[in-house]
């Protein structure tokens, strides 16, 4: 795909950490512009990274979005265990993508230890804007796939109907 302009995204990000996490959007949004020119990037906020995936998934559904980006910094601290949760929130996003059609990429970060210093803080917030910018050269990669009906058939092992 080289013309972008009717290209619409949607930018899922966690509110826990927000400070952090806002980074992976402003990353994407860099790298978006010089990838994707033209290219529509809609932002929608929920609480944590536990909803992430079912908005996803309403937001692939409605047909108006070409990739969907959900963005989260999963540490332990909060209700549940940083590895359970992110564990639910990937296989979410995978199962969104699966069953609308419509990719979804994962910019949730879960790190082995967190504490909040002023270190960590600088380190976490510098690495995501880098992360952002990985998905958004990602969504390019897969917008960029563009395969007619033929050679779909003509893939090892493809069953494809119509």
């Amino acid at each position: 795909m080289s013309d972008f302009t009717n290209t619409r995204i949607a930018f899922i990000r966690a509110r826990w950490h927000a400070d952090i996490v806002d980074r992976a959007h402003d990353g994407f949004l860099a790298e978006a512009e010089t990838l994707m020119p033209g290219c529509v990037t809609d932002a929608y906020d929920v609480p944590g990274a536990f909803e992430m995936p079912l908005l996803a998934k309403k937001l692939a559904a409605t047909g108006k979005y070409d990739a969907v980006v959900a963005a989260a910094f999963v540490v332990d601290g909060g209700i549940y265990r940083h590895d359970f949760v992110a564990a639910a929130v990937v296989n979410g996003l995978m199962e969104a993508q699966m069953t609308t059609d419509v990719p979804v990429f994962s910019v949730s970060l879960t790190p082995h230890n967190y504490q909040e210093t002023q270190l960590l803080t600088d380190f976490y917030r510098t690495h995501f804007i880098s992360k952002g910018a990985e998905a958004a050269r990602a969504v390019k990669g897969v917008l960029d796939i563009e395969l007619p009906s033929a050679q779909l058939h003509s893939l090892p092992g493809a069953v494809v109907n119509g």
